[in-house]
C-alpha cells in the first residue's frame, strides 16, 4: 500500500533541518523500493519548511517502523506528520496502478 506522509517541521528549525538531512537521505537509502518519491516542501522564500513522502509499504506498521527511525522525527525537526493511505496511478508520466 502507498502512503502519504506530509510533515512540517518545527519552528527555527532550517539550520537543525540542514545538519540531519545526510541521516535522514541514508535512512530513506536503507529501504530500496519504498519511496517512490520525496522532496522539500518550500515556503514563500524558496526555504526548506517540512517534507512530503510518497512511499510504498505492505502495511502500516512497517511504514510506523520507518517512521520510528526516521532522522527527522528523532531529532524533532519534524513537529508535525501526516499520514494518508493513496492510491499511486502514474509515477513520471507513466501509469503505475490503477
Amino acid at each position: 500500500m502507498q502512503y502519504m506522509i506530509k510533515a512540517y517541521d518545527g519552528k527555527n528549525m532550517l539550520e537543525r533541518r540542514l545538519a540531519v538531512r545526510p541521516r535522514h537521505l541514508e535512512n530513506m537509502a536503507k529501504v530500496p523500493g519504498k519511496v517512490i518519491c520525496a522532496g522539500g516542501l518550500l515556503d514563500e522564500e524558496g526555504k526548506m519548511k517540512g517534507s512530503v513522502l510518497i512511499m510504498d509499504f505492505e502495511n502500516r506498521e512497517l511504514l510506523q517502523q520507518y517512521l520510528d527511525s526516521e532522522p527527522y522525527i528523532k531529532e524533532q525537526v519534524w513537529e508535525n506528520v501526516e499520514v494518508e493511505p493513496m492510491n499511486v496511478v502514474i509515477v513520471n508520466g507513466e501509469k503505475a496502478g490503477s
